[in-house]
């Protein structure tokens, strides 16, 4: 059964982005939110039938989390980090049973400890990255990879042609998917495994 998740107002979410990004450009890093082709890429490389939590940081005004719950994500699976106030309210009201964390995604092994929560089945994430310095990303990824079952994938969306993460050291392995053209601006989604999985 497909959870639906509730209405949202594209212009409202525009203008919410736009005004975020004026007020705190390197922790947003985009003017509006994620297209419905984009959520839906990121979302198809979570496979709802394994058992366990997802992990959504940087979410928003939430378009990727209406695609998690499309795909068929339960919202009592979903757990997401956001740093905005204003944006965690948002997300409450508007998909009820989904669990908002107010914190630091940079530093998601601190912000999550006291849920201790089960392996997720994926890390999903529209941070944006590349307003970060490297050591900072790489980081982020060994936090996100020790919440993640082995085989479990951390999934990154940009906006640039190289990887968000750059490729260091055998212990992972990075997948770009096709350039998404139908996104505003054209984007591409890598995903992140543990070497051997």
């Amino acid at each position: 059964m497909t959870n639906q998740a509730a209405p949202r107002s594209g212009w409202a979410d525009g203008a919410r982005f736009l005004k975020s990004w004026v007020e705190r450009p390197l922790q947003i890093g985009a003017v509006q939110p994620s297209g419905r082709a984009l959520a839906r890429t990121m979302a198809g490389y979570v496979d709802p039938t394994t058992p366990g939590p997802v992990i959504e940081i940087g979410p928003g005004t939430g378009p990727v989390t209406a695609a998690l719950l499309e795909r068929g994500v339960a919202p009592e699976r979903l757990v997401l980090v956001e740093y905005s106030k204003e944006f965690c309210g948002l997300l409450r009201d508007r998909y009820p049973g989904v669990r908002v964390i107010e914190g630091d995604a940079y530093a998601i092994s601190t912000t999550l400890k006291e849920l201790s929560l089960a392996p997720a089945i994926a890390v999903v994430s529209s941070l944006p990255l590349l307003t970060r310095p490297v050591e900072q990303r790489l980081s982020l990824l060994q936090q996100c990879f020790a919440m993640l079952r082995l085989d479990g994938p951390y999934i990154q969306f940009t906006y640039a042609s190289a990887a968000p993460i750059p490729e260091r050291g055998a212990n992972y392995a990075a997948t770009p998917s096709r350039r998404i053209w139908l996104n505003v601006p054209p984007a591409r989604v890598w995903v992140y495994r543990r070497s051997g999985q």
